[in-house]
């Protein structure tokens, strides 16, 4: 399984106020071989520390598994996630407010049954969800909880011309 190439679109730098452009930049991450070893480092401090990264504050972050949706395949990335009461969890596709959608909004569009990566009390807990694009209302509503949280989400949004897509990730039943 490889390490996504979701940095910058994942969010978990803007839930602590980064700028993720500029972070990677900063930090000399240009080739998507850099940022998936980031990536592959955020996974494994994620794995060995029950779910916490320590810098992006802890237990905000979640592991998403998704397929290829030309390719087939298996990917994981690290993203912020939302929890959502009833015991899902938001993601947003923000790809740090470039005009395109992040790889994994694609994969999880065409392969929607999936897994995600939870923090738990003493391990990660993996659990089944279906992820699901909300409607306008909901979308809306979702994306202003999202930006109270983590506000450089609506400065992805003003950097972009395209609707930054919110995923509602629901435990499979």
């Amino acid at each position: 399984m490889r390490a996504g190439w979701s940095i910058g679109g994942h969010g978990c730098a803007a839930r602590r106020g980064i700028n993720t452009r500029r972070f990677l930049a900063a930090a000399g991450m240009s080739s998507n071989e850099e940022r998936r070893g980031w990536n592959e480092q955020i996974i494994d401090e994620f794995r060995s520390n029950a779910g916490s990264v320590v810098q992006f504050g802890g237990k905000t972050l979640l592991l998403l598994h998704h397929t290829g949706a030309t390719s087939g395949t298996a990917y994981v990335s690290p993203l912020a996630a939302f929890p959502q009461d009833g015991g899902g969890w938001a993601i947003v596709a923000s790809n740090a407010g470039r005009d395109m959608h992040p790889a994994w909004f694609h994969n999880l569009r065409k392969h929607p049954e999936t897994e995600v990566e939870v923090p738990g009390e003493d391990d990660v807990r993996t659990v089944q969800v279906t992820a699901r694009v909300p409607g306008d209302a909901e979308r809306d509503r979702l994306f202003a909880e999202v930006v109270a949280k983590a506000p450089n989400f609506a400065e992805y949004q003003k950097s972009t011309s395209r609707r930054i897509p919110v995923v509602v990730l629901e435990p499979a039943a």
